[in-house]
């Protein structure tokens, strides 16, 4: 056989491609996230004062820090309604002097946020929201006045509290 040949023949033997088959190997990645309820309330300013006003003139006295801002963030399932509630610690005192609390009204703007009287004995509604999400508003405070009060710095606080089920 001529040397020639079979060189040749070798060396197209040696361009044909070898096939390889490549190797491989697949994981799956399971991911898992833990998501509770929150709630996070924000009230600004915190503090709110009643300045002294003639009866036949100013009734009711508006706070003058109206309007106060209120942020009430909830994270909850989307069918579960969250609140808003409030609770005076007593009614408004200077030593043995009194004004009811219920004197306390305010009025408020923004989705789901409502008007009220205070009180001490009953939480009151002061908003509510289905699902979550951020919610903002304002409320705006009151003291009906009267000249049947005695006179006097009276002071009281009240407990807000946003539950998110």
């Amino acid at each position: 056989m001529n040397r020639h040949l079979v060189l040749g023949t070798i060396l197209s033997l040696l361009a044909i491609p070898v096939l390889v088959h490549a190797a491989s190997d697949s994981q799956t990645l399971t991911i898992n996230a833990v998501v509770a309820n929150r709630a996070k309330l924000t009230i600004a300013p915190l503090t709110i004062n009643f300045p002294d006003a003639d009866p036949d003139v100013v009734n009711p006295i508006p706070a003058s820090e109206n309007a106060v801002t209120v942020s009430s963030r909830v994270r909850t399932g989307a069918a579960s309604v969250s609140t808003l509630t409030c609770l005076a610690n007593g009614d408004l005192l200077d030593g043995a002097n009194s004004i009811p609390v219920a004197n306390v009204t305010w009025t408020s703007t923004g989705g789901g946020y409502v008007n009220g009287t205070m009180n001490n004995s009953v939480s009151q509604a002061a908003g509510s929201w289905t699902g979550s999400g951020l919610n903002s508003g304002t409320f705006s405070y009151f003291l009906a006045n009267s000249w049947a009060y005695n006179i006097g710095n009276y002071t009281q606080t009240v407990l807000y509290t946003l539950t998110a089920p």
